[in-house]
């Protein structure tokens, strides 16, 4: 099977006809020592030949900035022992293919097999630019396709010219695209002396850079030594370089590309950024985006949210009906089926989310909202890329905190690092949904706007505020002096693709279901074992007691019930650690269940929903009332008979999950980020406190 690795210029279609060419057959890891992606996926060329197709990060030129650039660049260099591509494959967006042309004449001067491969075609059209691609080809020497992955245009004859290219019909150019020994004679002749089987170019980089290479001692020495004897300068090396290829790729696009000329009117793009990124009315159209997208999330998921609970009430009473009284039955009801139905009852908001978000990320809207923050994010320590891992973590921190990683600056990088999680994820929606529901009424505000979605909107901006104001403050900590620059690629605008959206809708839920799903799950199970069960003597003592009362009072067999329920799940393991920290909690407006479920939802937030699907179900004792989980809080009550999830109760729960570090895979992720368990330790202590006091005051101001 050969290799093929997949190379090109940010935002030149990579994904997506990587998602074309290897279908569903993919795999997602990690590079070696490294927190950046590693896609794989199979493919098929046709006649029998297989191949491995390799997504190497995006990147401009060879000459790498960031740690994902850094992965393409020693792949390219062969210095990944893992990933040694026989051949590439390289996307050129057509609608820019200037400065695309430069990393496609770095690449043909590897001395590496390549076919080009050109996107954006009908942007490029739509500019009114053609291209002659035959006299584009005999130019630079190598293959040239055009194709359109969104559309699965133009793939069969791509797949037909690397099947070629791989058995070597088409081969890497004899002539170099520039001169590159002519850089330095005597340096790059010794080198090549030195490391056999390299091209001009490649040696002129180990010139550069072979202090990152994995070289022995004795050749790194031999390197530097050339490079000194030699007096070989590696920034006047590269700006001579880049001055050549880009004056004959002038030549190229002079007699292979026609323009427009440029004083033509604005393009639609243009026009629609003059809106979209406006000084005022940029900012006021953002709000109403997040706006609109949060109001989306409760208003389109509420019906199918309501029939999975009803179904799932309406099953667990069915099957209460049917089976024997036993513990095992018990298990299967309070335990199983009730930790199922906080599983599930939520997919439909996390799959809305994630689509919408999509839908942002398609269009090319959400590189606007970078752009347009990149000046409040100055102010607080940041800058414009932090955007894209904080947007990014109102789905999941974890990968959102690894994508970080293209923020150049360190101290830029660490504070967004910081702040990330105090974005609300996917799994604190269904915290936040179920509590809004018991808290908040469900009724209109001025006869449009639905009051629990602002109310939902509105946790997600404290969130924001809350970010910006510790990244303020902890930029006066951290002590770190580097310049930071701010480049960002806009994107054209573009429908979009809605096999996509719905694509992605689907893998976010089966991860929920499969990956959250198994931690709720297995914490529910655990939970109904605590729950069900106490030390020594003291559920039997419960018990007798009981089947006196019921004795005495048969007309009271349903209400002894359930106080019996509740009795018992007071005194066992789950109710005796919950009241352990009550007295912590109790300033709070939590009770001792509450407690139950902040602890076990450190193991991941969405936990709090499965914790109080099994606690309310196995306190709620064998009436079979078949009540919903919102019911069943609805009527919890304190000792003295008060309402346990009063406003100001619901208000403080959910800035509570806000603000609090409850995630030990973020805490796991950020330590593998920084090599260092400091970050992670002062993360969980400063958000706790801010959790903490914070709910505090707001219990307090609406009680």
């Amino acid at each position: 099977m050969i290799q093929i690795g997949l190379v090109g210029n940010p935002n030149s279609g990579k994904s997506s006809l990587f998602n074309a060419l290897t279908g569903l057959d993919q795999k997602v890891g990690n590079f070696p020592g490294v927190t950046v992606d590693k896609k794989t996926g199979r493919c098929s060329l046709g006649d029998g030949l297989e191949a491995r197709i390799i997504d190497l990060p995006g990147t401009y030129s060879l000459y790498p900035r960031r740690g994902d650039e850094w992965v393409t660049y020693k792949v390219l260099m062969g210095q990944d022992k893992e990933v040694m591509p026989d051949m590439l494959v390289l996307l050129a967006d057509a609608s820019n293919l200037k400065r695309n042309l430069l990393f496609v004449s770095q690449i043909i001067d590897l001395k590496i097999p390549v076919v080009v491969a050109l996107t954006m075609m009908d942007m490029a059209r739509s500019k009114g630019i053609n291209i002659d691609i035959d006299g584009l080809e005999r130019e630079l020497g190598v293959p040239v396709v055009a194709v359109n992955p969104r559309k699965n245009k133009g793939i069969p004859s791509l797949l037909k010219i690397m099947a070629a290219t791989a058995k070597q019909q088409y081969k890497a150019p004899l002539r170099d695209f520039i001169p590159n020994q002519e850089l330095n004679l005597k340096a790059v002749a010794e080198v090549k002396e030195l490391v056999s089987g390299l091209s001009d170019y490649k040696a002129i980089h180990y010139l550069i850079n072979h202090e990152h290479f994995s070289l022995s001692n004795d050749l790194q020495q031999k390197v530097e030594n050339a490079e000194i004897n030699n007096q070989f300068n590696p920034t006047k090396t590269q700006a001579e370089e880049i001055l050549q290829r880009y004056s004959r790729i002038k030549s190229i696009m002079q007699q292979t590309v026609a323009e427009p000329d440029p004083l033509q009117k604005s393009l639609f793009t243009e026009k629609l950024d003059n809106i979209l990124l406006h000084r005022v009315w940029g900012y006021v159209i953002l709000l109403a985006v997040l706006f609109l997208l949060f109001q989306s999330v409760f208003l389109i998921a509420t019906y199918p949210m309501d029939a999975i609970e009803w179904a799932f009430g309406s099953f667990g009473q069915w099957v209460g009906n049917i089976l024997p009284e036993a513990w095992w039955s018990d298990l299967i009801i309070n335990g199983l089926i009730a930790g199922l139905s906080g599983i599930l009852v939520f997919v439909p908001q996390i799959m809305i989310l994630f689509g919408l978000i999509t839908i942002l990320e398609d269009t090319g809207y959400m590189a606007r909202i970078s752009f347009l923050t990149d000046k409040l994010m100055r102010k607080v320590g940041l800058n414009g890329k932090s955007v894209m891992p904080m947007i990014s973590a109102f789905a999941c921190a974890v990968p959102a905190i690894m994508s970080a990683r293209n923020i150049e600056n360190t101290k830029e990088r660490l504070l967004t690092i910081l702040v990330t999680p105090l974005m609300s994820c996917s799994a604190r929606l269904p915290v936040f949904t179920i509590l809004i529901a018991l808290v908040v009424p469900q009724k209109m505000v001025w006869g449009v706007i639905g009051l629990q979605g602002l109310v939902m909107m509105g946790l997600y901006l404290l969130g924001i505020v809350m970010a910006m104001l510790v990244s303020y403050i902890a930029k006066w900590f951290i002590r770190i002096q580097e310049k930071s620059f701010f480049i960002l690629e806009l994107p054209m605008y573009r429908a979009p693709r809605w096999k996509n959206i719905f694509t992605t809708m689907i893998q976010k839920a089966k991860i929920f279901v499969f990956d959250a799903g198994k931690v709720i799950m297995i914490i529910s199970l655990l939970l109904w074992a605590l729950s069900s069960y106490g030390p020594g003597d003291r559920m039997e003592k419960v018990s007798e007691e009981y089947a006196v009362l019921k004795q005495q009072q048969p007309d009271r067999i349903t209400e002894l019930n359930r106080e019996e329920g509740a009795a018992r799940l007071a005194n066992s393991y789950a109710g005796i650690l919950g009241k352990s920290i009550e007295p912590v909690i109790t300033p709070l407006g939590y009770d001792w269940k509450i407690g139950i479920a902040l602890i076990t939802s450190f193991a991941a937030r969405e936990v709090f929903v499965g914790t109080m699907a099994t606690l309310y179900s196995v306190g709620e004792g064998d009436d079979g009332s078949g009540l919903l989980l919102r019911q069943k809080m609805q009527q919890a009550r304190h000792a003295d008979g008060s309402r346990v999830y009063t406003l100001a109760t619901g208000l403080s729960l959910m800035v509570f999950y806000v603000l609090a570090m409850q995630c030990m895979s973020t805490l796991a992720v950020v330590k593998r980020e920084t090599r260092s368990w400091k970050w992670p330790i002062i993360q969980l202590v400063y958000m706790t406190v801010l959790a903490y006091l914070m709910s505090w005051i707001v219990y307090n101001l609406a009680s």
